[in-house]
């Protein structure tokens, strides 16, 4: 599942490459992942891009008459790709035309002058694929303005990134909240942009099981867990921003300290990392994560 770190990434190359590009086409091959009547959908083309930027585990590409929020859930992925190449196929395509501007207003400092960014004189493509349909994307029209589920208020606390969430503010979050310390950190409502592999790591790297209660922390213990969300996101994006593009499609996982490492010997202590569950399962190691 696309995560905070996943998904900065995305906003931060398609901004570059997309902002301020016209939709010059868009279609649909796989209708049930697309929220919106054929006539919204339409209202895209001529359409020009303004912004591309993330809200906890949305993608959110704004346009002059539409608002695009995009939700991957577990197989959702985007491609960015020339119009015409066979990778990825997509259930919902749109193509750009030559940059007609203006730009994005702030370009991060690893994407200028990336090889894989277009030449603004060249179309592009856009491709959202979802083999399972579980992600859905949200057409909401300027004119006709509506709620996008997960994305109220009362939804979404400050994205565990943002740096108004200081550690004495998440301390005061952290006390609303009840319950098992994994659960936590995917709660959406308590801060935003955590899922299930980046909450292994983050307790991994706090030292602290996914089982214990938040009522047994200790202020020393939510600190810790503060610095390791921070610090765990932080290098996660560095390290995606080098290995993902040009093939935007591909999830990298494989820097991830204990998640899906069931088995394996722990990183830190040498013993074996327990894994719990199914699909969405939950790995930690039990010598050094009380």
């Amino acid at each position: 599942m696309p995560e905070l770190p996943d998904i900065t990434i995305l906003a931060e190359a398609f901004g570059a490459a997309l902002v301020g590009r016209m939709i010059v086409a868009a279609s649909a091959p796989d209708p049930l992942v697309l929220r919106a009547t054929p006539a919204e959908f339409a209202t895209l083309l001529g359409d020009r891009l303004l912004d591309v930027r993330r809200r906890g585990k949305f993608l959110i590409l704004e346009a002059d008459r539409t608002t695009l929020w995009a939700s991957p859930m577990l197989t959702g992925r985007f491609g960015m790709v020339a119009p015409g190449v066979a990778r990825p196929k997509g259930s919902v395509i749109l193509r750009f035309g030559p940059w007609v501007g203006p730009g994005p207003d702030v370009v991060a400092p690893w994407v200028r002058g990336a090889a894989w960014l277009p030449m603004r004189d060249a179309e592009i493509e856009l491709r959202y694929l979802d083999p399972t349909r579980m992600g859905k994307l949200y057409l909401v029209p300027v004119d006709a303005p509506r709620s996008v589920p997960g994305t109220e208020a009362a939804d979404l606390g400050p994205d565990a990134n943002d740096p108004a969430l200081t550690v004495h503010e998440f301390r005061a979050r952290i006390r609303r909240h009840p319950g098992e310390l994994k659960r936590l950190l995917r709660n959406q409502s308590f801060v935003a942009g955590i899922g299930n592999a980046y909450s292994d790591e983050i307790l991994w790297a706090a030292r602290l099981s996914p089982f214990r209660r938040r009522s047994s922390l200790a202020g020393e213990e939510v600190d810790a867990l503060y610095a390791a969300m921070r610090e765990t996101l932080a290098w996660s994006v560095d390290i995606l921003r080098a290995r993902v593009p040009p093939t935007f499609e591909k999830q990298v996982r494989d820097h991830l300290k204990v998640h899906l490492r069931g088995g394996l010997p722990c990183l830190r202590c040498g013993a074996a990392i327990s894994q719990v569950g199914g699909r969405e399962a939950t790995s930690y190691c039990r010598a050094c994560q009380r």
